[in-house]
C-alpha cells in the first residue's frame, strides 16, 4: 500500500513540477538524450536518398535492432533508478520518483508553444508560420492564418496524447520503465517514422519498426485522450472522424478536439476532420489549451486512483 501511494504521489508531483517549472535544461533532459542516440543511429540505418533501388530488408532489420537496443537501455536505466529510489523513506521515494518522471511529461511546454502561435499571428502571418514551424515538421510557408491555427490545434491534440496521456498511462501500468519506454517509442517514431524521404535519407523501411511500435503503445492512450477531450463515451461522429486519418491513433485526439471546438481541421491532400465545421478563429487556440488543461487535470485524478488500485 505504501508503494502504491508513493506512485500516485510521484505522478501528482511530476505534474505539479511541470506546471510550475516546465522543462529541465537540455543537458539534463532524458528525452534529449534519447533523441541524440536516435539521431546517431538513424544516420547508420537509413539509406541515402537517390540510390537506384532503395533496399528494404537491411534497413528494416537495422532499424528494429537499433530500436530494441535503445529501448532496452532506456528501460533498464529507468528500472534501476526506480529500484534505487524505492529504498528510501516513502516520502523521499515519492519525491525522487516524481522528479525522475517529470521530464517524461511535457504539458506546460506544449501549451505554451501552441499559445505562442496565436500570439505570433497577432503580429503577422509570417511570425505565426515561424512559430508553428517549431511544432510541426510539415512545410508551413504557404499556410493561411486559418491553416496555421488548424495545424497548431492538431499538434496540441496529438501531442497531448504523446507527451502526457500515453506516458502517464504506461507509468500507471509499468512504473518509470513503462513511461520511459513510451517516450522512447514516441521519440523514435517522430524521428524515424516517415514513409518517404526526409533529411536526405529514405525512412520507408528503416523507420517501419519504430512507427509500428509507437502505434502499438499509443493505441489505448490515444482513445483515452479522445474521451478526455470529447466526453466519456465515443460517439459515432468521433469514430467516423477519427478513421479519416492514415494513422490508427492520431485521428482520435484530433477528431475529438475538432468536434469539441466545432472547427474544421485538416492536412492538405491527406485528410479533413469535421469538414462541416468552421475555420479556426483567434479564440480557438486558447480554448483548445483550456480543454487540454482540463483533460490533464481529470487524467491526473484518474491515474492517481488507478496507480493505487493496480498495486493493491
Amino acid at each position: 500500500m505504501t508503494a502504491a501511494v508513493a506512485m500516485a504521489a510521484a505522478l501528482l508531483l511530476a505534474l505539479c513540477v511541470d506546471h510550475a517549472f516546465g522543462e529541465p535544461p537540455a543537458r539534463w533532459h532524458p528525452v534529449v538524450w534519447m533523441g541524440r542516440y536516435l539521431g546517431a543511429a538513424g544516420r547508420r540505418i537509413a539509406p541515402l536518398a537517390g540510390t537506384a533501388e532503395a533496399p528494404r530488408a537491411k534497413p528494416f532489420i537495422a532499424g528494429a535492432l537499433a530500436w530494441c537496443v535503445g529501448a532496452g537501455v532506456v528501460v533498464l536505466v529507468a528500472y534501476l533508478l526506480q529500484r534505487l529510489v524505492a529504498q528510501s523513506w516513502p516520502v523521499v521515494a515519492a519525491l525522487l520518483l516524481g522528479l525522475l518522471l517529470k521530464p517524461l511529461l511535457a504539458w506546460r511546454m506544449l501549451r505554451d508553444e501552441v499559445l505562442a502561435v496565436e500570439a505570433a499571428l497577432a503580429e503577422s502571418l509570417d511570425a505565426g508560420r515561424a512559430q508553428l514551424a517549431r511544432l510541426v515538421s510539415r512545410d508551413v510557408s504557404a499556410l493561411s492564418a486559418a491553416e496555421v491555427r488548424e495545424s497548431a490545434i492538431e499538434s496540441l491534440a496529438e501531442n497531448l496524447n504523446d507527451s502526457v496521456v500515453a506516458p502517464i498511462f504506461w507509468f500507471v501500468l509499468g512504473g518509470l520503465p513503462g513511461a520511459a519506454l513510451c517516450r522512447f517509442a514516441n521519440t523514435a517514431d517522430a524521428m524515424w517514422g516517415y514513409r518517404g524521404e526526409r533529411g536526405g535519407r529514405i525512412w520507408e523501411w528503416a523507420g517501419k519498426w519504430a512507427a509500428h511500435a509507437d502505434d502499438l503503445l499509443s493505441w489505448v492512450p490515444a482513445r483515452l485522450t479522445a474521451l478526455l477531450l470529447h466526453g466519456p463515451w465515443p460517439t459515432a461522429a468521433l469514430r467516423r472522424e477519427a478513421a479519416r486519418t492514415p494513422s490508427p491513433n492520431s485521428g482520435w485526439p484530433m477528431a475529438a478536439m475538432a468536434l469539441r471546438l466545432g472547427v474544421r481541421l485538416g492536412k492538405p491532400g491527406v485528410y479533413v476532420l469535421n469538414a462541416e465545421g468552421r475555420a479556426p478563429e483567434p479564440a480557438d487556440l486558447p480554448q483548445a489549451a483550456r480543454l487540454g488543461g482540463r483533460a490533464v487535470r481529470v487524467l491526473a485524478a484518474l491515474a492517481a486512483v488507478a496507480a493505487v488500485a493496480v498495486r493493491c
